[in-house]
C-alpha cells in the first residue's frame, strides 16, 4: 500500500494506530484513469471503527462506507463519460484530494518480454530516442507494476513507477513499447484519456498467468498446483515458471478495478509445448474474464513474430505450431490477433519494431471495440480446393484484396502429396484466391504457408497488413505429445 495522507512514522504505517489516515493502492493515484461509463471500485485502508466517503468532481455526490476492525473499506462509484481532469475527495476525518484524474479507457498489458520490452533500457526499439523525445502524450497514463510472485492471491501489488504517470520523454523510457505505440494510435481516433498498466514478466510461462482454479483443471499441472496452494504466502519464490504464481502476485491485485480490455504478448516459452498451448491459451482467457467478472472483456493478442534460422526447405516447426494454436483462440468471441510474421529478426527474440506491433493491435481494437469500419487484419485462409494438380484458396474476408507487401511474387508456400513430403510451391493471386502448385507434387493433397520458424513470405491485402500463417492439413506435428 501506499501512504497518501500524512506522513507518519515507519512503523505506524501497517499498524494503523493512528486517529486519522487514508492508505491507498498504487492503482489509486494522482493521474489515474478510470474506466468510462463503468462502475469503478476504490479500496484501501483508514482508521478501524470510523466513516470515510469520497466525493468525486464529476458529479459532486458524497458516497460512503464504514471502515472495519482491521482497518479495512471499500466503495463502488458508477463514472460518467470520458473527461477530465477531474479531483476525487476521500476523507475520514482527514482530508486527501487525488488530483489530475481523467476518465477514459484502461488497458491491461501483460505477457513476457516482448510486451514488457521498454523503448530504451534494454529494449532499444527502433528510432527509441527519436520516439521517447516525441513522447508528450499527457492524456496517456501509466502505471507498471513490480515484478512479483506469491503462493497466493494478493490484494495489493508495488508500482515501479510510484502509481499513475503521464506520458512524457521523462517516464516513457522504461515502459512497454508495444502498450505505448497501441494507446498513441487509439488515441488519434479516440480523443479519450488510455491508461495502460504494464504487468509483465519476461520469459514466463502461460500457467504461472493463470489461477490456481483454472490452471488446476490441466491433469499434469495438478499436483504442482495443490502443492503451491500449500505454500505459505510468506516463503520467498524465486521461479516465475511455475503455475499460478504470476497470476496471483501482478493480476489478481487487480480484479477490482474496471478495465476496457487486455493486451497479451506471450508465447514463446511455450513454444516446444505448442499443442498443450492450444488448452492453456483459451483456458487463460476465459479465467480472467471470469476472474474480473466480464465475460465479453476484448481479449487482443500478437502472434508470434518470426525468429531464428530461416529454412532452406519446408520444415516442421514449433514455432509454426504455437502460432497455429494461438490462432485457435480466435475461436473465441471478443478476441483479435495481431500477426507479426512480418517483422521479427533472424538473431533476436526481440524485435525492434514495436511501433507496427502496437499499432496493429490499435487496429483491432478501433475495429472490434470501437465499432470503427476499418481495415484491421490481414488476409485469413478460408479453405481449399483440390483442382487436378493445384490447390486453390481461399480467403476471408471476401471481399479483400489480395496482393505481395513488397510487390515481388508470392513466396512462403509449399505443398504435398500423401506422402506428406512438402517441397515449395509456385503461387499465384487469382482475385481472392492464391493457387499453388508444383511440378514435383502431381496429386497435391495439402498446402502449408510461412509454415518455419523465420519463413519467407510477402501475401499481404490491400492494407499492407500480412497474411497469417496456416496449413490446409491436419497431420500431427512435433509437439503433439509434449507436455
Amino acid at each position: 500500500m501506499k501512504k497518501i495522507a500524512c506522513i507518519l512514522m515507519l512503523g505506524m504505517l501497517y499498524t494503523f494506530q493512528v486517529s486519522a489516515f487514508i492508505v491507498l493502492p498504487d492503482v489509486i493515484t494522482d493521474n489515474m484513469v478510470l474506466q468510462q461509463k463503468d462502475k469503478t471500485t476504490f479500496w484501501g485502508k483508514a482508521a478501524p471503527g470510523k466513516t470515510i466517503s469520497i466525493t468525486p468532481s464529476w458529479n459532486n455526490k458524497i458516497y460512503t462506507a464504514n471502515i472495519d476492525k482491521d482497518g479495512n473499506w471499500k466503495i463502488a462509484i458508477k463514472t460518467p463519460v470520458a473527461g477530465g481532469p477531474y479531483q476525487i475527495s476521500l476523507n475520514d476525518g482527514e482530508l486527501l484530494v487525488l488530483k489530475n484524474v481523467m476518465i477514459g479507457e484502461v488497458w491491461l498489458c501483460s505477457g513476457q518480454s516482448n510486451m514488457e520490452m521498454p523503448l530504451a533500457s534494454w529494449g532499444k526499439i527502433k528510432d527509441y530516442e527519436k520516439e521517447i523525445a516525441n513522447a508528450n502524450y499527457p492524456n496517456i497514463r501509466i502505471l507498471k507494476v513490480k515484478k512479483t510472485i506469491n503462493s497466493q492471491p494478493q490484494q495489493d501489488f508495488v508500482s515501479n513507477t510510484m502509481g499513475w504517470q503521464e506520458c512524457s520523454p521523462k517516464t516513457i523510457s522504461d515502459f512497454s513499447a508495444a502498450a505505448y505505440f497501441f494507446a498513441r494510435r487509439v488515441i488519434k481516433d479516440k480523443q479519450v484519456a488510455i491508461g495502460l498498466i504494464d504487468a509483465t514478466w519476461g520469459g514466463t510461462v502461460i500457467e504461472s498467468w493463470t489461477s490456481a482454479e483454472a490452471i488446476s483443471k490441466v491433469e499434469v499441472f495438478k499436483d504442482t498446483v495443490a502443492k503451491i496452494q500449500r505454500t505459505p504466502a510468506s516463503m520467498k519464490l524465486t521461479n516465475p515458471n511455475k503455475p499460478t504464481l504470476l497470476f496471483n502476485g501482478m493480476i489478481n491485485p487487480f480484479l477490482s478495478v474496471a478495465i476496457k480490455g487486455v493486451l497479451w504478448y506471450q508465447g514463446e516459452s511455450n513454444n516446444s509445448r505448442a499443442y498443450q498451448y492450444r488448452e492453456l491459451f483459451p483456458l487463460m482467457i476465459n479465467d480472467w474474464r471470469t476472474k474480473f467478472k466480464r465475460p465479453q472483456l476484448p481479449f487482443l493478442y500478437v502472434q508470434l513474430a518470426n525468429f531464428q534460422a530461416v529454412s532452406q526447405t519446408p520444415v516442421d516447426a514449433t514455432w509454426a505450431e504455437l502460432r497455429e494454436a494461438q490462432a485457435m483462440a480466435l475461436k473465441l468471441p471478443h478476441t483479435g490477433m495481431a500477426v507479426a510474421i512480418d517483422i521479427g529478426e533472424t538473431a533476436d527474440i526481440h524485435p525492434k519494431n514495436k511501433q507496427d506491433v502496437g499499432n496493429r493491435l490499435a487496429l483491432l481494437a478501433l475495429k472490434k471495440v470501437y465499432k470503427k469500419d476499418i481495415i484491421a487484419e490481414g488476409p485469413v485462409y478460408k479453405e481449399s480446393k483440390v483442382k487436378n494438380d493445384q490447390i486453390v484458396l481461399s480467403f476471408q474476408p471476401s471481399g479483400s484484396v489480395l496482393k505481395t507487401c513488397d510487390g515481388k511474387e508470392l513466396r512462403g508456400f509449399a505443398i504435398a502429396g500423401e506422402d506428406k513430403k512438402f517441397y515449395w510451391a509456385k503461387a499465384e493471386i487469382h482475385g481472392n484466391s492464391v493457387v499453388v502448385s508444383s511440378n514435383e507434387v502431381k496429386n497435391p493433397v495439402a498446402v502449408r504457408y510461412a509454415w518455419a520458424n523465420n519463413p519467407v513470405c510477402n501475401l499481404a491485402n490491400e492494407a499492407g497488413l500480412p497474411a497469417s500463417p496456416f496449413r490446409t492439413d491436419q497431420w500431427p506435428g512435433i509437439t503433439v505429445n509434449k507436455k
